[in-house]
């Protein structure tokens, strides 16, 4: 009797469940219908027009969401239904692109410019917020909107485009920095936004409660998930490769939102997991038309949460933000990826490259939208923000190598010497053997000062979070009034913080002599230092380097903090600083620069003449910050015979520079940009290796193509 009672009272719940789905199913039919109805119309008009289709899944959400006349769908919780699912294998498929071992190989050239870029958009977000006259949480938000560039976008540019291998690894590159930077950001905000704000309990738990959740899925992940996979692979059937990998995204996805993080953290780390198995390449060819089916429904369900009227509301912020978006990524990307070792030309092209936002931003703004952390016009401002930079971001990138070339070429002269060079100390530094870099005083002087800025970062949340707690206490305890007490509490912070300050410097300082000096080593006492004005160049470039890549994210994290402009106006005056000994460095290295090359000029008539082959390779060794020294020949057919040098562009174009010149009896040092080159002429080239081997192809008899197209 009990057993045949549960059947009865089971047998009426599925009943009950099984009506109300049937009565909500025509409504979701319907609602799932117009979504994807509408989006397949309008991109194929996008396709035709040759604009990003991301565009045209917002505009279909625009035209069909419940801000719109035309209203198709309506009901809230079926967008944010379709919203998360679309998320979620989308963040999946992100995750099956990032593995521990690339994140390693990227750390040298795109991890430092990223954490550069991540961080100066970060503090010019917030800044730009303040400036509005926003709160602290919507100034936050905005600036982790406008730190992440969009994937989507630039994978679609770029599937349009010829891009060179070179270029389109370091971008992608960066972009996988900006995710893993997104990643930590959407974990912060979601815990943070269901909060009661910034408090220091709030801040500490959440902190604390994210890297326990990443440890633990992680080590436990590691040792399941990716033998787990292969044996699924193994199999070879892609059915239950498929089902087992969705299966596992949205299970992750629900344990982190257990946790009380985002679902789109447990879908990235599912996907890193399965990434590990080396079975992602498989994965990612099963799940993309899901992936694109649901990646097309998140954006369209993007769109129809967009409210014009606000964005009317607030037309100047949406411009203030564009402004920020695209000069900060410029100047962010462009500066960091130069201080990385790339090229003028490439790190401009890099920057301009990455000046839109798109699918995290978004999430993060949801975040924000959904919870009710931040106002409700910061949504649509979002949105707003990335269409227009998905509307200019594929004529920034077409006039991005143009726009390089030409930045190179208004360069003041000692700074096109020092940039030029500047590329083939880095990547002599990058490629020494361990036998003679110091790499073990490296990592260790690395290590004390992040763990310096990390303390001083703690100090300075921590004093700003305690001190509406701890001014009641002084001022019973003490007697003391708000403004003594306020001073007493920044004072002993001030004295707490500041042994780790000196230690920041100290170590800061240490680490840049320790790498110039690795690339310049110093001599013995007596003997001519040839190495001094390279050295003392390298050494100032280094510590504004260590001074960017520590202070942008160590400003960014204490801005909410700090008094407005405060973190950022020592920044500045940092870098002005050392800005200026840099460009009396830079001069002084352009004389020493014009003096060696006198060598190498003799160098390379001896050489051209048979009397001493390895001439060249000679110098090199006595003024080791020519880089490499190689020698060319400009042959009958090549487009460099009856040009000249500044028509070429040849440093623009590739990095390196023409340093001697030999005609017959002439000899030429730096020759000038109205130098004519004709058939026969001796070239010899310095820059950085892959600089020089791009400049032998485009004057090759097989670089007509390529130069002439870079003259349009």
């Amino acid at each position: 009797m009990p057993v045949s009672c549960v059947q009865r009272i089971d047998f009426h719940a599925v009943s009950r469940s099984l009506t109300d789905l049937m009565d909500h199913l025509p409504a979701f039919l319907a609602d799932l219908t117009a979504v994807l109805g509408v989006a397949a119309i309008i991109t194929v008009v996008f396709h035709r027009l040759r604009l990003p289709v991301v565009l045209g899944y917002l505009l279909a959400g625009l035209l069909i969401g419940p801000n719109s006349p035309t209203t198709l769908v309506a009901d809230p919780l079926i967008i944010r239904t379709l919203a998360e699912l679309g998320v979620i294998l989308l963040m999946f498929s992100l995750g099956l692109d990032f593995n521990l071992h690339k994140l390693v190989r990227l750390a040298p050239t795109a991890g430092l410019i990223g954490v550069i870029e991540v961080g100066l958009m970060l503090s010019l977000g917030y800044l730009a917020g303040q400036l509005l006259g926003w709160g602290t949480v919507d100034s936050i938000f905005a600036g982790a909107i406008v730190a992440i560039s969009s994937t989507m976008i630039i994978a679609k540019v770029f599937a349009e485009r010829e891009v060179s291998r070179s270029h389109s690894d370091l971008v992608f590159g960066i972009l996988i920095v900006e995710d893993l930077a997104a990643i930590v950001l959407i974990a912060v905000l979601t815990a943070v936004a269901t909060g009661t704000g910034l408090t220091t309990g709030t801040v500490g738990s959440t902190l604390g409660g994210l890297a326990a959740f990443l440890v633990g899925l992680l080590v436990v992940g590691m040792l399941t998930i990716p033998r787990a996979m292969r044996a699924i692979v193994r199999l070879r059937k892609p059915e239950t490769t498929l089902v087992a990998s969705v299966g596992l995204c949205f299970a992750v996805a629900l344990l982190a939102n257990a946790a009380g993080f985002s679902v789109a953290l447990g879908a990235f780390l599912a996907g890193s997991l399965v990434a590990e198995s080396g079975a992602s390449r498989q994965v990612a060819e099963l799940i993309r038309p899901v992936r694109d089916m649901f990646a097309a429904i998140f954006f369209v369900a993007v769109g129809m949460l967009i409210d014009q009227r606000l964005i009317f509301e607030h037309w100047g912020a949406v411009l203030l933000l564009v402004g920020v978006v695209m000069t900060g990524k410029i100047l962010g990307v462009s500066v960091g990826a130069f201080l990385a070792g790339f090229d003028t030309r490439s790190a401009v092209r890099t920057g301009m490259t990455l000046t839109q936002i798109g699918e995290f931003s978004f999430i993060i703004a949801g975040v924000g939208a959904v919870s009710g952390a931040t106002s409700s016009f910061l949504y649509p401002v979002a949105v707003a923000v990335s269409v227009v930079t998905a509307f200019t971001s594929p004529w920034m990138i077409a006039v991005s190598d143009r726009a390089g070339a030409y930045v190179d070429r208004r360069l003041p002269k000692p700074l096109q010497t020092y940039a030029t060079l500047y590329g083939s100390w880095v990547e002599a530094l990058r490629d020494s053997p361990r036998t003679t870099t110091p790499w073990g005083r490296i990592r260790r002087l690395a290590g004390y000062i992040l763990i310096d800025a990390v303390i001083i970062a703690g100090l300075i949340a921590g004093t700003s979070l305690a001190l509406p707690h701890a001014l009641p206490v002084l001022a019973r305890s003490l007697a003391l009034g708000e403004t003594i007490g306020r001073l007493v509490i920044v004072a002993a912070a001030l004295a707490l913080a500041f042994p780790f300050l000196i230690g920041l410097v100290r170590s800061s300082r240490s680490l840049a002599h320790t790498l110039a000096t690795s690339a310049f080593p110093a001599v013995e006492n007596g003997k001519v230092d040839l190495g001094l004005a390279p050295r003392r160049t390298l050494l100032v470039t280094l510590e504004i380097f260590i001074v960017l890549l520590v202070g942008a994210p160590l400003v960014a994290v204490t801005q909410p903090f700090l008094p407005p402009y405060g973190g950022l106006a020592v920044l500045l005056v940092a870098l002005v600083l050392f800005g200026a000994a840099f460009w009396q460095s830079a001069r002084n290295l352009e004389g020493h620069i014009r003096a060696t090359a006198g060598m190498v000029v003799h160098a390379l008539a001896r050489q051209s003449s048979g009397e001493r082959p390895t001439a060249l390779e000679d110098v090199r060794r006595l003024a080791p910050e020519l880089g490499v020294l190689t020698p060319f020949t400009v042959s009958a057919g090549s487009p460099a015979a009856g040009k000249t040098l500044a028509q070429l562009n040849v440093r623009g174009l590739t990095g390196a520079t023409v340093v001697a010149l030999c005609r017959g009896e002439d000899r030429i040092v730096f020759p000038t940009a109205n130098e004519m080159l004709r058939e026969g002429d001796l070239l010899a080239f310095s820059g950085a290796e892959h600089a020089i081997e791009e400049a032998q192809q485009l004057l090759s008899p097989l670089g007509k193509v390529r130069l002439a197209g870079s003259t349009k």
